[in-house]
């Protein structure tokens, strides 16, 4: 005899008082039971994990140690013993009571600005000119990346020596032409100078490599048709090349910027700052304090470095409203 499955009861549920009652729907399933990681979801963290694990070692915990720095008075002992007291915004105080911040600062903002400039027009105008594709245009291409691709150690050495006050070749030519010699490297007048035509050697190939890549995405039936219509050179190169190119000039001058604030090695090798503080910026500024004396101010020097970050964090954010209201226009 088979068995029959029984039916579910039809009538009300009652009380006590004879009163029907609703009965209780069976629980609803937790949301972890709705949603359990899939496997595709593993994946994407398992990718996701080195580049956290890189960016917590190597950006943000660097960054919380000089924001510790800064706010403590570190000694050379208590650096060792991590004991350090909490002096709160006394460091950055004692920076802008400095008297070298007022120079630092203009150095930094002249040799940014400068820097950036030279290197955005010359690299501009080498991208325009290697687009003709003409003979031998990627081996002169290739060329000029050369000064991108030394290290900046042996640049600067380079530089170093061409700017010689006695030996140096750029004087030489100088003596050739009838023109007296110049002190590059160790007068007040010339230091700042000098540094900043090595930096603008050494960025222009970054400039050139970018904007050239940028030149690529233009349609060339814009020129085509701007030709047609009787458009000059330089007409078409203000009304299509210019403006499509915004884009691609505005990372460019915001990673030119990054780079130029925290220009280093260069001033260092070839002028330590000098002479008389000539051409120091904040970032020479910063190592001076840190490192560059008998008894280290790791505050100090950590706050004029935050003030660096603090920089390009600032350009960094007036780039993305920029780029926020252009893509909602």
């Amino acid at each position: 005899m088979k068995r029959t499955t029984p039916l579910p009861d039809p009538r009300p549920v009652r009380d006590r008082n004879g009163a029907a009652a609703i009965a209780a729907p069976p629980p609803a399933p937790t949301a972890a039971r709705r949603r359990r990681p899939t496997s595709q979801q593993w994946a994407a963290w398992a990718f996701l994990a080195p580049v956290t694990l890189y960016l917590v070692l190597f950006y943000a915990y660097p960054l919380y140690r000089n924001l510790d720095l800064s706010l403590r008075n570190y000694t050379v002992r208590s650096f060792v013993q991590g004991d350090a007291p909490f002096t709160g915004p006394d460091n950055y105080q004692k920076v802008f009571d400095d008297p070298t911040f007022g120079p630092a600062l203009t150095h930094t903002v002249v040799f940014t600005a400068v820097c950036l400039f030279f290197q955005y027009a010359i690299g501009l105008a080498l991208a325009v000119f290697f687009n003709q594709h003409f003979k031998l245009s990627a081996t002169l291409r290739a060329l000029f990346l050369v000064p991108w691709l030394l290290p900046l150690i042996v640049s600067a050495s380079t530089w170093s020596w061409m700017l010689n006050s006695d030996s140096g070749i750029v004087n030489a030519a100088l003596h050739a032409l009838g023109v007296d010699p110049v002190n590059w490297l160790t007068s007040p007048d010339w230091s700042l100078t000098s540094v900043i035509i090595a930096n603008i050697w050494i960025g222009v190939p970054f400039n050139l490599v970018v904007l050239y890549s940028g030149l690529q995405s233009i349609p060339g039936s814009l020129y085509e048709a701007a030709a047609l219509d009787g458009a000059s050179a330089w007409r078409r190169f203000w009304s299509i090349t210019f403006p499509l190119l915004r884009p691609v000039s505005a990372i460019t001058l915001l990673l030119g910027l990054v780079y130029t604030l925290k220009v280093f090695d260069i001033i260092w090798i070839m002028t330590k700052g000098g002479p008389a503080d000539s051409s120091t910026t904040f970032a020479t500024w910063s190592y001076q304090l840190g490192f560059g004396n008998l008894l280290p101010a790791f505050g100090p020097g950590a706050a004029v470095g935050n003030l660096l970050v603090v920089a390009a964090l600032v350009f960094g954010l007036v780039y993305l409203r920029v780029q926020r209201k252009q893509a909602l226009a």
